[in-house]
């Protein structure tokens, strides 16, 4: 079996911008540049290098004081596992 291409994972953080305070501690914890940092309006943290995100790793989303930080459930991830060994990968 060949090695997943990281592009075909859709591991990434989603950011519930209607619960996020701008305290910017995803922003400041995460050393693979996922997100950038928006000032303007209300500021907050986007969502600019989805596939820098590691894949099973979630410490941004238990940082976060608010609970605005998402990802995939396992369910999630393992039909899209099922699917992409499903075909070929």
């Amino acid at each position: 079996m060949k090695p997943i291409p990281r592009e075909k994972i859709p591991w990434f953080t989603r950011v519930d911008h209607e619960k996020c305070t701008g305290c910017k501690t995803c922003f400041s914890f995460c050393k693979h540049q996922v997100f950038k940092w928006v000032d303007s309006g209300r500021p907050h943290p986007e969502v600019a290098n989805p596939y820098n995100c590691v894949v099973g790793c979630s410490a941004c989303a238990q940082l976060c004081p608010v609970g605005a930080i998402s990802f995939p459930t396992i369910e999630e991830m393992r039909k899209i596992m099922k699917k992409l060994r499903e075909e070929g990968w």
